[in-house]
């Protein structure tokens, strides 16, 4: 999930580039306005930390573009192209590494397993707003 900070900087297109220069495949796109009650599921595992109302109001101070990538090891490929959660330990060349300052207005979610996978895509995306399409780019090239 692209967060708030991606959308005011314009750097949308950005990272999706990186994630089908990668060769992932993009199967659901969608622009929307979380509200605090998706937040809070969204969420729920951070609630009653110190830091779980500013995850909250910043996930839902402006829209975000929630995606889902297929690949092999897409999970793992894509938390290492993201880089670690404090931009100070993330590394150059990651997104959060290139794009991030603060790790309160973090630019970017990725699930950080499978499960969590299937469980953020369930909160977001109905199965048919989810298109696994015949991925032919072998056929372009």
């Amino acid at each position: 999930m692209l967060k708030p900070g991606v959308l005011n900087r314009r750097l949308v297109g950005e990272v999706i580039s990186r994630f089908e220069k990668k060769g992932l495949k993009l199967v659901a796109l969608k622009m929307m306005q979380i509200s605090p009650e998706l937040a809070s599921k969204h969420y729920a595992e951070h609630n009653g930390k110190d830091f779980y109302n500013a995850l909250v109001s910043y996930i839902t101070s402006a829209p975000v573009v929630a995606m889902v990538w297929q690949g092999d090891d897409c999970v793992q490929i894509v938390r290492k192209m993201v880089g670690a959660t404090s931009p100070a330990k993330a590394e150059p060349g990651t997104i959060r590494g290139d794009y991030c300052m603060h790790t309160n207005h973090n630019i970017i979610h990725a699930s950080d397993s499978d499960e969590s996978a299937a469980r953020e895509i369930s909160l977001f995306f109905k199965d048919e707003e989810i298109f696994d399409w015949e991925d032919n780019a072998e056929n372009w090239f």
